[in-house]
């Protein structure tokens, strides 16, 4: 009896001995479970008091201006870092992501008066509409729907540079390398196609550019030009990962809107002509392709013309041609992605610029005969 009974107690002692290891161990979880609850929680609450602080001003009591320099081409990092360090921004990669996350782009380079006291709103509008303290040393616009050798002339007016000049920088393929590491999203190995007739086709985008230096680079004022054109198509990834196109081809069709437009021309509609042949298995059949594969500029094609062999004839080959024809403004690229819906797939300009649309080749006769044969005779 004495036995069992002290492995009774022997029992009853290890028992209680694993309950008390047992407490002491919920104690240590529980602790640790504590203490990363309060990391994890006091790092989430600093981070978004640390952000929340950066996108407020630095100061806002301090008025002072800073004079603050953004050079040619700068981008939305580089921008946030000058501002960080001249102490307009409290963190140059907080202004980044809140560009990005608002959709903001059109900087401009120049000299500017900033102050301390300002917000990140009031600082990205000023950046956009360019007010800086020095005049621009020359400005460059050029417009919508012009050929790169149209543009070419006007660079070479405007700047401290020759058509030449501007022409072989344009086909230099060490240059047009560079520019595909420089803008993944833009330009790639589609531009150097053997069919393409000049690579940066499409790619200089219509807009007004100031200079402040008496002679920047060329490479500076091209790579301004093609900076704007990645900005802008940054818009649009979405509506591009949809109907699949690459910037390439997206600038290929928004090229063949642009020139086939008149002043009075509906983009949707026309682009809705294209998207249904294309669907159809139908060539474009748009002549400013045809021109652009002569390299002359006419009022009107001829029947020879559409015989010329060229992989721009769109005529003669199916689907887009190998590049753009022209460059595009922000109508034309937006019809490139989102037509009309409709079941047009003929369309015409008459002299005084109005279009008329045809569901069927019969009736787009009859309105050739009305509105082009008889105001020609």
């Amino acid at each position: 009896m004495e036995d069992k009974k002290n492995i009774k107690e022997a029992l009853m002692k290890k028992l209680l001995e694993r309950q008390e290891e047992a407490k002491v161990i919920r104690k240590i979880v529980g602790l640790i479970i504590l203490s990363l609850i309060i990391i994890i929680g006091g790092t989430a609450v600093g981070g978004y008091l640390y952000i929340n602080s950066a996108l407020k001003p630095v100061d806002p009591d301090d008025t002072k201006p800073v004079k603050v320099e953004i050079p040619i081409g700068s981008g939305v990092t580089s921008i946030g870092s000058i501002l960080e360090e001249n102490g307009i921004v409290k963190n140059g990669t907080v202004f980044k992501y809140y560009v990005k996350f608002n959709n903001e782009s059109g900087f401009q380079a120049g000299s500017y008066d900033l102050t301390p006291s300002m917000t990140l709103s009031e600082i990205v509008n000023s950046l956009k509409t360019g007010k800086v303290m020095r005049k621009a040393e020359f400005k460059i616009t050029i417009p919508e729907g012009l050929q790169l050798d149209k543009i070419a002339d006007i660079i070479a007016d405007e700047s401290p540079y020759k058509k030449d000049e501007i022409e072989k920088k344009l086909n230099d393929t060490k240059w047009l390398e560079q520019l595909i590491k420089e803008f993944p999203n833009l330009v790639t190995d589609e531009i150097l196609n053997k069919d393409i007739k000049r690579p940066l086709e499409g790619y200089l985008y219509p807009a007004t550019y100031s200079f402040y230096e008496k002679k920047p680079s060329l490479e500076k004022i091209l790579t301004k030009m093609i900076t704007q054109t990645d900005e802008v198509l940054a818009q649009y990834q979405d509506s591009m990962a949809e109907k699949e196109y690459t910037a390439h081809e997206l600038l290929t069709l928004s090229s063949l809107i642009e020139e086939e437009a008149t002043e009075k021309a509906d983009r949707g509609k026309i682009s809705s002509v294209f998207y249904n042949r294309i669907e159809e298995g139908m060539p474009l059949q748009t002549d400013p392709t045809v021109l652009y594969a002569l390299g002359e500029h006419k009022s009107r094609t001829v029947y020879k013309d559409l015989k010329v062999d060229s992989p721009y004839n769109t005529y003669q080959v199916k689907g887009l041609p190998p590049g753009p024809i022209a460059n595009a403004g922000t109508s034309s690229i937006e019809a490139a992605l989102q037509p009309e819906e409709t079941n047009y797939y003929y369309f015409l300009a008459s002299s005084t610029g109005s279009v008329y649309y045809s569901e069927t080749l019969e009736e787009h006769n009859e309105k050739k005969e009305k509105y082009i044969t008889n105001q020609s005779e």
